[in-house]
């Protein structure tokens, strides 16, 4: 999104954009998967004509959060993965947001089965106790900077770097996903968020509205400029923090999230929507 990314444009290293398999852009009837093939073809085209200077294709996949909750078929990962083997370009899977059972698995790229060569992790790898990111990589990345010269060994690190508080904040996390069987529990908690909002499908000012895993998300029907920061405030007023993205309107709730909590929010949407 341009709010996100213009004040920083002249920072940035300039880079090309494919076409998104968003479904919402769609045509209609046009069913997801078949959309996400079509988006694979772009991308296969642009990378028959600059794969050979193309150093990696970054995704966040299944949900592209900051591009407006924008969810796709799974297809589109296997797509992508094989193009990336064939035009030997490294595949970055961006699962800072998607990634620990927000989806519904794991990691959000298991779905489509396939294995990124880079994975961004953060979030809720410490549960948001303390800040901890971690880029995993594949043997052969790893293979190419290990190396008895430190000329070729990859020296980059923060002062901060495996900081031991949140490494054991992200230990138990982890211990709590597994012992808990959390990711397994999400399901039923969100069957039963779906059902308490399945309402908003309905809304003569909802569009739009959609799923994946623990991340809900619509779009607001002819919304004014000043949406966002009504609807935050209003929002915030009622007991409930939602911070719409433009005209999208999305929560992503702890995994915590009781009935109680359940009942609380699909009001508040009632009641803000009205």
């Amino acid at each position: 999104m341009p709010l996100f990314r213009d004040t920083y444009a002249p920072l940035l290293f300039n880079c090309a954009r494919v076409p998104s398999p968003d479904a919402r852009r769609a045509e209609p009837g046009e069913p997801a998967r078949d959309f996400a093939l079509r988006c694979a073809r772009s991308l296969e085209a642009h990378l028959e004509k600059h794969g050979h200077e193309t150093a990696a294709f970054i995704i966040e996949p299944l949900v592209q959060c900051a591009g407006g909750m924008a969810m796709h078929d799974a297809e589109y990962l296997c797509r992508a993965r094989e193009l990336c083997d064939r035009f030997e370009v490294h595949l970055i899977a961006d699962e800072i947001a998607v990634g620990f059972g927000r989806t519904g698995t794991l990691f959000a790229c298991e779905q489509a089965g396939i294995a990124p060569d880079f994975l961004c992790l953060s979030k809720g790898l410490s549960g948001g106790y303390l800040p901890l990111s971690v880029v995993l990589t594949s043997d052969s990345v790893y293979a190419a900077f290990y190396e008895d010269s430190l000329a070729r060994g990859f020296l980059h690190s923060h002062s901060y770097t495996g900081n031991p508080l949140a490494c054991s904040a992200a230990l138990a996390v982890l211990d709590i996903l597994e012992e808990d069987r959390v990711i397994e529990r999400n399901r039923a908690t969100a069957a039963r968020i779906n059902q308490a909002t399945a309402w908003l499908g309905r809304h003569p000012r909802v569009a739009n509205f959609r799923n994946q895993g623990m991340i809900w998300a619509f779009d607001a029907v002819e919304a004014p400029p000043e949406f966002a920061r009504d609807f935050f405030a209003r929002a915030i007023a009622a007991g409930v923090l939602l911070r719409p993205l433009g005209n999208t309107v999305y929560w992503m709730p702890p995994y915590v999230l009781g009935d109680a909590e359940i009942g609380f929010l699909a009001r508040a949407l009632d009641e803000l929507m009205q």
